[in-house]
Order: C-alpha cells, then structure tokens, then sequence
C-alpha cells in the first residue's frame, strides 16, 4: 500500500456517467457464479470421491451440501 496522498488534481471535477449502463454488473437469480474457493484437501478428496460414484459433478454436489445445510440452518433458528 502506498502512504502517499492523493494529488487532487490528477481527479476530474466532474465525472460524465452519461454514458454508463445499469446493471452490467448484476447477477440474475438462478444464475450460475464460478467462484474460488479453498477447501482442505482431505475435504476436496471425501466430496471428489462422493461425486463420482454418484455420476455427478463436484461443484453439483458441494451446492446440493450447502443449499441443505442452509436449509437446517434456518429451521434451526
């Protein structure tokens, strides 16, 4: 990081969004998102092996996890 002020002149007065479009950056709901993420690899292993035997894709499985334990999560509540 840099401790160096800013220099105010190097900002523009006035910043012209006439031409900015809404929304370029919204997800719709239902829509897949491709994010990283870490996991242990002993984790990474346990969930690989569980998917393959049920012919599905990780990433399928791992969602199919969480959106249950969110489901316990919020009925625990």
């Amino acid at each position: 990081m840099n401790d160096r002020p800013i220099e105010d002149d190097k900002m523009p007065a006035e910043i012209d969004f006439s031409k900015g479009v809404r929304g370029v950056h919204h997800i719709p709901a239902g829509a897949k998102v491709f994010l990283p993420a870490s996991i242990e690899r002993s984790v990474w292993e346990y969930f690989s092996g569980k998917a393959e035997q049920k012919g599905i894709e990780l990433s399928e499985l791992l969602t199919d996890v969480l959106k249950r334990d969110i489901e316990i999560n919020e009925a625990l509540k």
